[in-house]
Protein backbone atom coordinates (compact mmCIF):
# COMPACT_ATOMS: atom_id res chain seq x y z
CA UNK A 1 0.00 0.00 0.00
CA UNK A 2 2.89 2.42 0.70
CA UNK A 3 4.65 1.72 -2.65
CA UNK A 4 1.35 2.46 -4.01
CA UNK A 5 0.83 5.86 -2.67
CA UNK A 6 4.36 6.66 -3.20
CA UNK A 7 4.11 6.17 -7.04
CA UNK A 8 0.66 7.69 -7.01
CA UNK A 9 2.37 10.91 -5.34
CA UNK A 10 5.15 10.52 -7.85
CA UNK A 11 2.68 10.47 -10.86
CA UNK A 12 0.38 13.21 -9.31
CA UNK A 13 3.36 15.81 -9.36
CA UNK A 14 4.90 15.19 -12.32
CA UNK A 15 4.61 17.30 -15.51
CA UNK A 16 2.45 14.92 -17.29
CA UNK A 17 -0.19 14.11 -14.59
CA UNK A 18 -0.24 18.17 -14.46
CA UNK A 19 -0.80 18.48 -17.95
CA UNK A 20 -3.27 15.64 -17.70
CA UNK A 21 -5.14 17.19 -14.83
CA UNK A 22 -5.26 20.66 -16.98
CA UNK A 23 -6.85 19.08 -19.92
CA UNK A 24 -9.53 16.93 -17.46
CA UNK A 25 -10.87 20.40 -16.15
CA UNK A 26 -10.83 22.06 -19.41
CA UNK A 27 -12.74 19.32 -21.62
CA UNK A 28 -16.73 18.95 -22.02
CA UNK A 29 -18.45 15.90 -21.99
CA UNK A 30 -17.48 15.32 -25.94
CA UNK A 31 -15.52 12.44 -25.35
CA UNK A 32 -18.29 11.21 -22.55
CA UNK A 33 -19.23 7.24 -23.16
CA UNK A 34 -21.83 7.31 -26.02
CA UNK A 35 -21.13 10.68 -27.86
CA UNK A 36 -19.58 11.12 -30.55
CA UNK A 37 -16.55 13.43 -31.60
CA UNK A 38 -16.92 16.28 -34.24
CA UNK A 39 -13.87 17.12 -36.56
CA UNK A 40 -13.08 19.84 -34.67
CA UNK A 41 -12.26 17.59 -31.72
CA UNK A 42 -9.87 15.24 -33.19
CA UNK A 43 -7.24 16.09 -30.88
CA UNK A 44 -9.08 16.18 -27.94
CA UNK A 45 -10.42 12.39 -28.83
CA UNK A 46 -7.67 10.80 -30.33
CA UNK A 47 -7.05 8.60 -27.86
CA UNK A 48 -3.92 6.08 -26.38
CA UNK A 49 -4.14 2.50 -27.29
CA UNK A 50 -4.49 2.09 -23.80
CA UNK A 51 -7.50 3.93 -22.82
CA UNK A 52 -9.61 4.26 -26.11
CA UNK A 53 -10.45 0.89 -25.56
CA UNK A 54 -11.91 1.34 -22.09
CA UNK A 55 -15.65 0.66 -21.55
CA UNK A 56 -17.28 1.42 -18.62
CA UNK A 57 -20.93 0.04 -17.31
CA UNK A 58 -22.59 2.05 -13.82
CA UNK A 59 -23.82 -0.27 -11.68
CA UNK A 60 -27.12 -0.22 -10.20
CA UNK A 61 -28.14 1.49 -13.12
CA UNK A 62 -32.23 0.39 -12.41
CA UNK A 63 -31.65 2.33 -8.98
CA UNK A 64 -30.16 5.53 -9.99
CA UNK A 65 -33.09 5.51 -12.60
CA UNK A 66 -35.46 5.20 -10.27
CA UNK A 67 -33.89 8.27 -8.17
CA UNK A 68 -33.38 10.20 -11.53
CA UNK A 69 -37.25 9.90 -12.01
CA UNK A 70 -37.73 11.22 -9.02
CA UNK A 71 -35.04 13.70 -8.50
CA UNK A 72 -32.20 12.82 -7.56
CA UNK A 73 -31.12 15.09 -4.21
CA UNK A 74 -27.59 14.29 -2.70
CA UNK A 75 -27.39 15.55 1.02
CA UNK A 76 -23.94 18.05 1.80
CA UNK A 77 -22.75 18.95 5.09
CA UNK A 78 -19.28 21.00 6.76
CA UNK A 79 -18.00 17.45 7.74
CA UNK A 80 -19.03 15.94 4.20
CA UNK A 81 -21.67 13.33 3.66
CA UNK A 82 -21.45 9.99 1.27
CA UNK A 83 -23.23 9.62 -1.60
CA UNK A 84 -25.85 7.44 -1.95
CA UNK A 85 -26.63 5.58 -4.09
CA UNK A 86 -23.00 5.04 -4.26
CA UNK A 87 -21.07 5.63 -7.42
CA UNK A 88 -19.77 1.86 -8.65
CA UNK A 89 -19.28 0.76 -12.26
CA UNK A 90 -17.37 -1.97 -14.14
CA UNK A 91 -14.63 -1.65 -16.52
CA UNK A 92 -13.76 -3.78 -18.98
CA UNK A 93 -10.96 -2.42 -22.22
CA UNK A 94 -8.05 -1.84 -20.10
CA UNK A 95 -4.59 -3.20 -21.03
CA UNK A 96 -3.83 -5.49 -18.45
CA UNK A 97 -0.19 -4.53 -17.93
CA UNK A 98 -0.68 -0.96 -18.35
CA UNK A 99 -1.16 1.73 -14.90
CA UNK A 100 -4.82 3.22 -14.40
CA UNK A 101 -5.40 5.78 -11.96
CA UNK A 102 -9.21 6.68 -11.95
CA UNK A 103 -10.71 9.81 -10.01
CA UNK A 104 -13.94 11.75 -10.27
CA UNK A 105 -14.95 14.76 -10.17
CA UNK A 106 -18.30 16.90 -10.58
CA UNK A 107 -19.47 19.52 -12.80
CA UNK A 108 -22.68 21.65 -12.86
CA UNK A 109 -25.22 21.08 -14.82
CA UNK A 110 -25.82 24.61 -15.85
CA UNK A 111 -25.41 28.08 -14.23
CA UNK A 112 -28.86 27.93 -12.30
CA UNK A 113 -30.04 27.71 -8.40
CA UNK A 114 -33.22 25.42 -8.12
CA UNK A 115 -35.87 25.37 -5.37
CA UNK A 116 -37.92 22.88 -4.35
CA UNK A 117 -41.81 23.53 -4.42
CA UNK A 118 -43.65 21.43 -2.26
CA UNK A 119 -47.23 22.03 -4.06
CA UNK A 120 -45.53 20.61 -6.75
CA UNK A 121 -43.32 18.14 -5.78
CA UNK A 122 -40.80 19.57 -8.47
CA UNK A 123 -38.01 21.49 -9.03
CA UNK A 124 -37.96 25.27 -10.09
CA UNK A 125 -35.19 27.33 -11.61
CA UNK A 126 -34.86 30.39 -8.55
CA UNK A 127 -32.27 32.25 -9.89
CA UNK A 128 -28.99 32.62 -11.36
CA UNK A 129 -26.61 30.22 -9.81
CA UNK A 130 -23.66 30.74 -7.22
CA UNK A 131 -20.26 31.19 -8.15
CA UNK A 132 -18.63 27.58 -9.12
CA UNK A 133 -16.86 26.08 -5.98
CA UNK A 134 -13.35 25.76 -6.33
CA UNK A 135 -13.00 22.87 -8.81
CA UNK A 136 -11.37 19.34 -6.97
CA UNK A 137 -10.72 15.41 -8.22
CA UNK A 138 -11.26 12.42 -6.04
CA UNK A 139 -9.18 9.87 -6.59
CA UNK A 140 -9.49 6.10 -5.82
CA UNK A 141 -7.81 4.87 -3.02
CA UNK A 142 -6.44 2.11 -5.15
CA UNK A 143 -4.72 4.20 -7.87
CA UNK A 144 -2.45 3.68 -9.48
CA UNK A 145 -3.28 -0.10 -10.18
CA UNK A 146 -2.57 -2.31 -13.27
CA UNK A 147 -5.26 -2.50 -15.62
CA UNK A 148 -5.61 -6.59 -14.72
CA UNK A 149 -6.84 -5.58 -11.41
CA UNK A 150 -9.31 -2.90 -12.25
CA UNK A 151 -11.22 -4.98 -14.18
CA UNK A 152 -11.50 -7.88 -11.90
CA UNK A 153 -13.88 -6.53 -9.90
CA UNK A 154 -16.13 -3.69 -9.09
CA UNK A 155 -14.84 -0.23 -8.39
CA UNK A 156 -16.52 1.64 -5.65
CA UNK A 157 -16.23 5.59 -4.66
CA UNK A 158 -17.47 4.53 -1.44
CA UNK A 159 -15.14 7.03 0.71
CA UNK A 160 -16.19 10.05 -1.76
CA UNK A 161 -17.99 13.15 0.74
CA UNK A 162 -19.29 15.48 -0.48
CA UNK A 163 -18.95 18.86 1.53
CA UNK A 164 -20.74 22.48 1.36
CA UNK A 165 -17.68 23.80 3.25
CA UNK A 166 -15.69 26.39 0.81
CA UNK A 167 -12.92 26.09 3.52
CA UNK A 168 -12.39 22.35 3.57
CA UNK A 169 -9.60 20.91 4.21
CA UNK A 170 -9.87 17.01 4.19
CA UNK A 171 -9.82 16.68 0.02
CA UNK A 172 -14.07 16.46 -0.11
CA UNK A 173 -15.60 17.84 -2.89
CA UNK A 174 -16.89 21.01 -2.54
CA UNK A 175 -20.74 21.88 -4.07
CA UNK A 176 -23.04 24.94 -3.66
CA UNK A 177 -26.27 23.93 -1.93
CA UNK A 178 -29.41 24.03 -4.54
CA UNK A 179 -27.30 23.50 -7.56
CA UNK A 180 -27.53 20.32 -9.90
CA UNK A 181 -24.24 17.94 -10.50
CA UNK A 182 -23.00 16.11 -13.16
CA UNK A 183 -20.33 13.14 -11.45
CA UNK A 184 -17.71 12.49 -13.99
CA UNK A 185 -15.21 9.23 -13.96
CA UNK A 186 -11.87 9.92 -15.69
CA UNK A 187 -9.51 6.99 -16.37
CA UNK A 188 -6.10 7.99 -16.92
CA UNK A 189 -3.21 5.99 -18.18
CA UNK A 190 0.34 6.48 -16.50
CA UNK A 191 2.53 7.61 -18.63
CA UNK A 192 6.13 7.54 -17.31
CA UNK A 193 8.00 8.76 -20.75
CA UNK A 194 9.21 12.47 -20.22
CA UNK A 195 7.53 14.14 -23.12
CA UNK A 196 4.06 12.64 -21.46
CA UNK A 197 3.44 15.84 -20.97
CA UNK A 198 2.96 16.48 -24.87
CA UNK A 199 1.07 13.54 -25.12
CA UNK A 200 -1.55 14.20 -21.83
CA UNK A 201 -4.85 14.60 -23.79
CA UNK A 202 -3.98 11.40 -24.84
CA UNK A 203 -3.77 9.60 -21.73
CA UNK A 204 -7.07 10.16 -19.83
CA UNK A 205 -10.92 9.14 -21.17
CA UNK A 206 -14.12 10.79 -19.12
CA UNK A 207 -16.89 9.05 -18.75
CA UNK A 208 -20.45 10.33 -17.75
CA UNK A 209 -24.27 8.45 -17.13
CA UNK A 210 -26.76 11.23 -17.05
CA UNK A 211 -28.65 9.31 -14.75
CA UNK A 212 -26.74 10.43 -11.73
CA UNK A 213 -26.91 13.55 -11.99
CA UNK A 214 -28.36 15.53 -9.09
CA UNK A 215 -28.96 18.35 -6.87
CA UNK A 216 -26.71 19.37 -3.51
CA UNK A 217 -29.12 19.95 -0.69
CA UNK A 218 -28.48 20.31 3.16
CA UNK A 219 -31.82 18.35 3.58
CA UNK A 220 -33.67 16.33 1.36
CA UNK A 221 -36.82 17.97 -0.23
CA UNK A 222 -38.80 15.27 -1.80
CA UNK A 223 -40.33 12.91 0.74
CA UNK A 224 -40.21 10.24 -1.96
CA UNK A 225 -36.34 10.74 -1.81
CA UNK A 226 -35.89 10.36 1.62
CA UNK A 227 -38.46 7.05 1.57
CA UNK A 228 -36.67 5.32 -1.01
CA UNK A 229 -32.87 6.09 0.34
CA UNK A 230 -34.04 4.57 3.66
CA UNK A 231 -35.50 1.57 1.73
CA UNK A 232 -32.62 1.13 0.09
CA UNK A 233 -29.66 1.81 1.80
CA UNK A 234 -28.04 -1.00 4.00
CA UNK A 235 -26.74 1.60 6.30
CA UNK A 236 -30.45 3.04 7.33
CA UNK A 237 -31.57 -0.06 8.65
CA UNK A 238 -31.67 2.18 11.89
CA UNK A 239 -34.23 4.33 10.34
CA UNK A 240 -36.29 1.36 9.13
CA UNK A 241 -36.39 -0.39 12.92
CA UNK A 242 -37.36 3.28 14.38
CA UNK A 243 -40.32 3.68 11.63
CA UNK A 244 -41.28 0.47 12.55
CA UNK A 245 -41.18 1.12 16.22
CA UNK A 246 -43.21 4.42 16.27
CA UNK A 247 -45.74 2.81 14.15
CA UNK A 248 -46.29 -0.26 17.05
CA UNK A 249 -46.06 2.49 19.19
CA UNK A 250 -48.51 4.52 18.00
CA UNK A 251 -50.89 1.23 17.67
CA UNK A 252 -50.26 -0.16 20.84
CA UNK A 253 -51.23 3.76 22.02
CA UNK A 254 -54.46 3.43 20.15
CA UNK A 255 -55.23 -0.05 21.39
CA UNK A 256 -54.17 1.74 25.25
CA UNK A 257 -56.75 3.95 24.76
CA UNK A 258 -59.68 1.53 25.21
CA UNK A 259 -58.02 0.62 28.78
CA UNK A 260 -59.33 1.75 32.27
CA UNK A 261 -57.97 5.07 33.71
CA UNK A 262 -57.69 5.08 37.66
CA UNK A 263 -60.18 7.07 37.96
CA UNK A 264 -62.43 3.82 36.74
CA UNK A 265 -61.62 1.71 39.93
CA UNK A 266 -64.70 4.09 41.29
CA UNK A 267 -66.47 5.25 38.25
CA UNK A 268 -66.69 1.96 36.44
CA UNK A 269 -64.68 0.25 33.09
CA UNK A 270 -67.32 0.84 30.83
CA UNK A 271 -70.29 3.55 30.29
CA UNK A 272 -72.85 0.55 30.71
CA UNK A 273 -71.30 -0.37 34.02
CA UNK A 274 -71.16 3.15 35.09
CA UNK A 275 -75.31 3.49 34.50
CA UNK A 276 -75.30 0.12 36.05
CA UNK A 277 -73.23 1.34 39.17
CA UNK A 278 -74.74 5.00 39.30
CA UNK A 279 -78.30 3.14 38.92
CA UNK A 280 -78.54 0.21 40.60
CA UNK A 281 -81.86 -2.58 40.34
CA UNK A 282 -84.00 -0.41 43.10
CA UNK A 283 -83.95 -3.57 45.28
CA UNK A 284 -80.30 -3.43 46.22
CA UNK A 285 -80.02 0.92 45.83
CA UNK A 286 -78.45 1.83 49.52
CA UNK A 287 -75.87 4.57 50.05
CA UNK A 288 -72.31 3.64 48.32
CA UNK A 289 -70.77 5.47 51.08
CA UNK A 290 -72.23 2.46 53.78
CA UNK A 291 -71.40 -0.28 51.38
CA UNK A 292 -68.87 -1.83 53.16
CA UNK A 293 -67.93 -4.48 50.64
CA UNK A 294 -67.32 -1.34 47.92
CA UNK A 295 -65.46 0.78 50.33
CA UNK A 296 -63.15 -2.58 51.14
CA UNK A 297 -62.70 -2.86 47.05
CA UNK A 298 -61.86 0.96 46.62
CA UNK A 299 -59.50 0.64 49.36
CA UNK A 300 -57.80 -2.17 48.19
CA UNK A 301 -57.68 -0.65 44.73
CA UNK A 302 -56.04 2.53 45.77
CA UNK A 303 -53.60 0.71 48.20
CA UNK A 304 -52.59 -1.24 45.26
CA UNK A 305 -52.34 1.66 42.79
CA UNK A 306 -50.43 3.38 44.55
CA UNK A 307 -48.00 0.46 44.72
CA UNK A 308 -47.69 0.16 41.16
CA UNK A 309 -48.86 -2.58 40.53
CA UNK A 310 -51.79 -4.91 38.75
CA UNK A 311 -55.05 -4.52 40.57
CA UNK A 312 -58.58 -6.38 39.34
CA UNK A 313 -61.60 -6.67 41.95
CA UNK A 314 -64.95 -7.32 42.29
CA UNK A 315 -68.11 -5.22 42.31
CA UNK A 316 -70.84 -6.15 44.34
CA UNK A 317 -72.90 -5.51 41.00
CA UNK A 318 -70.85 -8.39 39.52
CA UNK A 319 -68.37 -6.36 37.01
CA UNK A 320 -64.93 -6.03 37.58
CA UNK A 321 -63.16 -2.70 36.92
CA UNK A 322 -60.24 -2.92 34.02
CA UNK A 323 -56.60 -3.48 34.78
CA UNK A 324 -54.31 -0.72 35.20
CA UNK A 325 -50.26 0.04 35.42
CA UNK A 326 -49.43 3.16 36.60
CA UNK A 327 -46.50 4.92 38.79
CA UNK A 328 -47.90 5.89 42.05
CA UNK A 329 -49.89 9.08 41.53
CA UNK A 330 -52.34 11.31 44.32
CA UNK A 331 -55.80 10.18 43.65
CA UNK A 332 -58.89 12.95 44.67
CA UNK A 333 -61.25 10.48 47.13
CA UNK A 334 -64.55 10.64 45.81
CA UNK A 335 -66.61 13.04 47.60
CA UNK A 336 -68.66 9.88 49.11
CA UNK A 337 -65.82 9.40 51.78
CA UNK A 338 -66.48 12.68 53.61
CA UNK A 339 -69.54 11.07 54.37
CA UNK A 340 -68.20 8.32 56.41
CA UNK A 341 -68.73 8.18 60.23
CA UNK A 342 -66.05 6.63 62.61
CA UNK A 343 -67.89 3.61 62.86
CA UNK A 344 -68.05 3.33 59.13
CA UNK A 345 -64.13 4.04 59.16
CA UNK A 346 -63.13 1.08 61.23
CA UNK A 347 -65.14 -1.45 58.71
CA UNK A 348 -61.83 -0.43 56.26
CA UNK A 349 -58.79 -0.07 59.08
Amino acid sequence: MESQQDELNVFTTGPGFLSTAAMINESSLVCSLGLSCSPDDVRTCSKAPEVASVRVQLEMQSLWRQFDQLGTEMIVTKAGRRMFPTFQVHISGMDPAAEYVLLMDFIPVDDKRYRYAFHSSSWLVAGRGDIAAPGRVHFHPDSPARGAQWVKQTVSFDRLKLTNNLLDDNGHMILNSMHRYQPRLHVVVVDRSRDSQRYAHRNFCTFTFPETRFIAVTAYQNHRITQLKIACNPFAKGFRTADSENRHSAQCQTESAGLSLPWSVFEGSSACEDQRLQHPPQSHRRPVAHDPALQTAMTEAALSYGAGTDCSTERRDGGSHGHFYSAPVFLTVPCQWDGLNRADRSLIG
